[in-house]
């Protein structure tokens, strides 16, 4: 195996993940230094293939922006808006219970999330949930970042730990990971200043940890951070998934800059997020699943991702607002037999999964 790798740079690395040992911050950094894509993927292909096998998970899901007015005005976001811009919009309960309705049957996650708005109060969203509970009883459902939350704390005058209680008790399953960008006060500084720390959100997923919310992870990348910061930020969640173990998966977002403030920059190219995708695998050793969100990185680099530590792709997703916003033009949803096609053709088992990762059935076409 050890004639395979052409880096000489990587040999201390390449030994640790072969023998099994966690990676440290000099190690990260040094691969994300080096430049030898197909020897970090396929170090992240060992890891994934030892953990997961050769199954690839996809989930039935639909998506749900229930507004894009934010009081948290992101430099790096196409999507929120100023409750008096022209574009502005927030659906009533009514119109979220026609959405709901209209999910495709068959699904096994209901996906929401929105900006900050001032005006919506936490019985706003304790209806949310009881009646999309009441209309899906037997769907997760996935909802409200960590920003949302304590956004939503802090405007009722409550705890995090309190404004949870209510939530899961209206309706709320799990947490997505948005919100997480990256970690870095620097970064957010320049980013976006007005939302909560990275402590904070990493402290808003360790109370819904704790409260047996099981959530997700992300990171937001290729804008102003270093590389330093994103290791810095993988070993940030590492460390909290020591003590909680209540993230299901990694999801490395790329930074699409169309419409944004940040459109001077240039988007991340197929080798960034490759390489991002195996690094993550190889840093976060205790996470089961890294996720390749097929929206933001386009069907055929997920595919391929398959190889580079990847074991999720998501799901059908249907009508997502936010990236698209940004300027991505993949479709608004994969059908489940196009997913089904793209995991068997990359040498991959598919797998339906629920939100935490249950295996719905044998998908497979053969």
């Amino acid at each position: 195996m050890k004639n395979l790798f052409s880096s000489s740079e990587l040999e201390g690395t390449r030994d640790k993940v072969l023998a099994g040992e966690r990676l440290t911050r000099e190690d990260g950094i040094k691969l994300m230094q080096n430049n030898d894509l197909l020897t970090i993927g396929y170090l992240a292909d060992y890891v994934r293939q030892k953990k997961c096998g050769d199954e690839v998970y996809y989930i039935k899901n639909r998506h749900i922006n229930h507004t894009n007015v934010c009081e948290v005005q992101c430099k790096f976001c196409a999507f929120g808006r100023k409750k008096d811009e022209d574009d502005a919009y927030t659906m009533g309960l009514e119109e979220i219970t026609k959405a709901i309705e209209k999910s495709p049957e068959g699904i096994t996650e209901l996906h929401i999330v929105g900006g900050c708005h001032q005006n919506l109060s936490l019985e706003y969203f304790e209806e949310m949930l009881t009646l999309a509970k009441d209309k899906l009883p037997k769907v997760y459902i996935q909802a409200f970042t960590a920003v949302e939350i304590a956004y939503l704390a802090d405007k009722s005058d409550l705890t995090i730990q309190e404004t949870l209680k209510r939530l899961k008790k209206a309706g709320l399953d799990s947490i997505p990971g948005g919100g997480a960008e990256v970690f870095s006060l620097r970064v957010r500084d320049e980013v976006c200043p007005d939302k909560i720390s990275g402590d904070r959100w990493l402290s808003v997923m360790k109370t819904a940890h704790e409260l047996g919310i099981r959530t997700n992870a992300t990171m937001l990348y290729g804008h102003v951070e270093t590389l330093e910061e994103r290791i810095d930020h993988l070993i940030k969640l590492r460390e909290l998934q020591d003590k909680t173990n209540g993230f299901l998966a990694f999801i490395p977002l790329p930074f699409h800059p169309d419409n944004t403030e940040l459109d001077s920059l240039s988007s991340t190219t197929g080798y960034d997020d490759l390489k991002v995708l195996a690094i993550s695998r190889l840093m976060l050793d205790n996470f089961d699943h890294i996720k390749a969100f097929w929206i933001m990185l386009g069907p055929k680099l997920a595919q391929v991702s398959l190889s580079f530590g990847v074991d999720d792709l998501d799901g059908t997703v249907i009508e997502e607002r936010i990236t698209h916003d940004a300027g991505a033009q993949t479709k608004q949803g994969l059908t489940e037999t196009e997913i089904i096609n793209m995991i068997e053709k990359a040498g991959r088992i598919p797998v339906e999964r629920d939100t935490v990762y249950n295996h719905i059935e044998d998908v497979s076409q053969e």
